[in-house]
Parts: C-alpha cells; sequence; structure tokens
C-alpha cells in the first residue's frame, strides 16, 4: 500500500470519528432537557476556572424568578453576569417582548438543577444578588440565553469576562433572526 494511500484511509478514519464525537456531545447535551433546543456550538464555551471567589462551585437551583435571575438552596438570589432578558416581574413595567419565552426557558434549563457558577470582579449588585457565571453540564448558560435570543449581551463593566463571547452570540442570534430578534421591535 502506498504512502498516499494510507494518509488518505487515516485522514478518512479521522473525520469519521470526529463527526461521531460531534454527534455524542450533541446527543448529551440536547439530554439536559428536551423542551429546550442546545445546537453544538454552545458545548465548546469556557468551562469555569479555578481562580474563584466566594459562592463559586455546584448549587442546586430552587426557583426561577425571570429570565436571568434565580435562587439557589439557601434562598440567596443570582442574576447572570453579563446578559438582560425582557422584564417579567418588575411592577414598575410591563411585561416585555419575549419576557415570558425567556423565563420559561431558563426555568426549563434550571429549576431544580445542580449548576456550576463563576465569579467574576463584583461579587453582588446593588440588589445584594450573587452576580454568576453558570453552566450545567458544558452549557454556558449565559451565552446560550444570548445565542438562542432570549437575552440581550449586556455589559456591566467591570465585569466583561466573557463580554466579547456574549457579544458575538448576540450578533449571531440577531442575524439568525432567533427569538426576541424575530418577534420583538429591537
Amino acid at each position: 500500500m502506498t504512502r498516499s494511500k494510507i494518509l488518505l484511509i487515516l485522514s478518512v478514519a479521522a473525520f469519521v470519528l470526529a463527526i461521531w464525537l460531534i454527534a455524542q456531545a450533541f446527543q448529551s447535551v440536547s439530554s439536559l432537557n428536551p423542551n429546550v433546543y442546545l445546537p453544538p456550538a454552545t458545548i465548546t464555551s469556557p468551562s469555569p476556572g479555578n481562580t474563584l471567589g466566594e459562592k463559586t462551585g455546584t448549587y442546586l437551583v430552587t426557583k426561577v424568578i425571570d429570565g436571568d435571575t434565580f435562587e439557589i438552596e439557601g434562598g440567596e438570589k443570582v442574576r447572570l453576569i453579563g446578559i438582560d432578558t425582557p422584564e417579567t416581574v418588575d411592577p414598575r413595567r410591563p411585561v416585555g417582548c419575549f419576557g415570558q419565552e425567556a423565563s420559561n426557558a431558563t426555568k426549563s434549563l434550571l429549576e431544580g438543577k445542580l449548576v456550576r457558577m463563576e465569579t467574576d470582579i463584583t461579587d453582588k449588585d446593588k440588589y445584594k444578588r450573587l452576580l454568576r457565571y453558570v453552566w450545567i453540564n458544558n452549557v454556558f448558560i449565559n451565552e446560550y440565553l444570548v445565542r438562542q435570543g432570549y437575552a440581550l449581551s449586556y455589559s456591566y463593566p467591570p465585569d466583561i469576562k466573557y463580554q466579547g463571547l456574549f457579544d458575538a452570540a448576540e450578533i449571531e442570534a440577531q442575524e439568525n433572526k432567533q427569538g426576541l430578534w424575530e418577534k420583538c421591535k429591537i
């Protein structure tokens, strides 16, 4: 067998293996919740680092308040950093366009589940909510909500560790008319 044929066979085998691995990753991520589609692109997001502050680790989500806020066991509220979903619970404002859908998506993804959380610079906001980046399995929830059009990328300096990722996800959602980019006038 010539060297070029061996290289061709190895290349085809590597390609088939790569496709199989991607399919396996997609299958495990999609099993998170059958009602929420998680595309393969979301599993390439960064994983929480090791230089972590207070209240970083694994926690049980006991209640979802709206699309970007939830409670963990013990009653502490957590606000997802770097994103903003349409309002649904602010008594001073009407329910925002696509707000209920965003809340339902977050509830479907997080409520009753264990999540990993990571801090950035600021521990809590002015409402005393923990500010965190959140993962469930290998899905970066903050990014996922933006990429699927449930949330907007929203910079809260100095907490901007993943802001570039959120901005790119928002551009993709807007170009693909995902979620609120299709249903709302923004």
